[in-house]
């Protein structure tokens, strides 16, 4: 849990730091414990509960955990609400091309506990949901390379060895960098992720998981027409992180 937020300007000790996440990571059981518990688990007195209490802005030790007990409540049910939110609007919009068995088979990916890297690569404005892809993964704790047409062909073949799976992003499916690159990974068996419009093209028949989004305007290459593409596209990537917590809280 970020407690950054909480914190704020409140300038507590790396001890206290770590109780005020202690008693929010057991919001429901601090009570039972009491300060001396706390203390004890902490390996700390009962005088830094009590000072942590009061720096936080509060008239005691139960004042804070009532207070905090709200906070986490209100914080986990907005967090269940997104998530329904997630999963009803992507299951209306992704599943008319995708399968569950896809979703899973992406998922065991991510679980997946590797030393090598997950590569993604995309190029124009494909590039731009690729680095979004990039930093959610990283923020997940994975290993990742992201490159793009403009970078050497080195990037992707000198590490060839290092890289668990490839995630292409490729709204047609047909860019011929795109498609050299996802050749490549087949030969040496990597396998391949792959983020295309809801045809069939070269791209997504080479994949090892193929995801379709619906591309309302295939033949508009600059993308200057209105689209949901893009931002479909992303809300596909958010619906996978979602399947991924999910398995995370159920194992």
């Amino acid at each position: 849990m970020d407690i950054s937020k909480i914190i704020n300007d409140k300038k507590l000790t790396e001890i206290e730091e770590k109780v005020l996440k202690y008693i929010l990571d057991n919001i429901d059981n601090v009570i039972e414990l009491g300060v001396r518990g706390i203390a004890k688990n902490n390996f700390t007195s009962t005088s830094t509960i009590m000072r942590l209490s009061k720096k936080m802005g509060y008239t005691g030790f139960i004042d804070m955990q009532y207070n905090l007990m709200s906070l986490a409540k209100r914080t986990s049910l907005k967090y269940d609400e997104d998530n329904e939110f997630i999963k009803k609007s992507a299951n209306g919009i992704f599943m008319q091309y995708n399968s569950k068995k896809q979703i899973e088979e992406f998922v065991d990916i991510l679980m997946e506990h590797s030393h090598k890297f997950l590569f993604i690569y995309a190029t124009g404005f494909s590039g731009i949901i690729a680095e979004y892809v990039y930093k959610k993964l990283l923020v997940l704790g994975k290993k990742c390379i992201i490159s793009s047409g403009t970078d050497s062909v080195g990037v992707f073949e000198n590490n060839l060895d290092d890289i668990m799976c490839m995630i292409i992003i490729s709204k047609s499916g047909e860019t011929k960098l795109v498609l050299d690159k996802v050749k490549t990974a087949k030969e040496n068996s990597i396998k391949v992720v792959s983020f295309t419009n809801e045809d069939d093209n070269s791209v997504s028949k080479l994949a090892d998981i193929s995801f379709k989004i619906e591309d309302i305007n295939k033949l508009d290459d600059r993308n200057i027409m209105p689209n949901t593409f893009f931002p479909n596209l992303i809300m596909l990537v958010e619906f996978l992180i979602y399947n991924y917590h999910k398995r995370l809280n159920k194992d």
